[in-house]
């Protein structure tokens, strides 16, 4: 059974995740087994190198790990992840893909990808909710 009745739902509940939200991230699909947030980027997401920080980057898919982590069982808190970062974005978008890969009694593994929108590897985050 899902936490969150709808992805207006969803919305609501983590609009008080100030820090992704303040950074611009957002919900654009949810479902039973996976969900899709987005960011677009600006200036201010940019390192001294005139990248995009990698906190940022970290920020998007671990709210996308937060929202699917916590639609399957509620409540849900990361009790591991890593991240690996694969390329630089090169668009304007990001767009992050959380897929549930096991969904346990006490604990949930969520795979996120990250690419931009041009469709280049950015990110490759994998995750472990422990379900309180």
């Amino acid at each position: 059974m899902c936490a969150f009745k709808s992805i207006e739902e969803a919305r609501e509940f983590f609009k008080n995740d100030k820090f992704a939200t303040n950074t611009g991230v957002r919900i654009d699909e949810l479902d039973n087994d996976s969900c899709q947030c987005s960011l677009e980027i600006n200036d201010g997401h940019k390192n001294g190198l005139g990248g995009v920080m990698g906190g940022v980057m970290f920020t998007l898919a671990d709210f996308s790990f937060a929202v699917l982590s916590n639609h399957l069982h509620f409540p849900t808190v990361a009790q591991q992840v890593s991240v690996n970062y694969l390329n630089a974005p090169k668009g304007e978008k990001l767009i992050a893909r959380a897929i549930c890969k096991k969904n346990g009694r006490s604990s949930s593994i969520i795979n996120v990808d990250v690419v931009d929108d041009t469709g280049r590897d950015i990110v490759q985050f994998v995750g472990t909710g422990f379900k309180l």
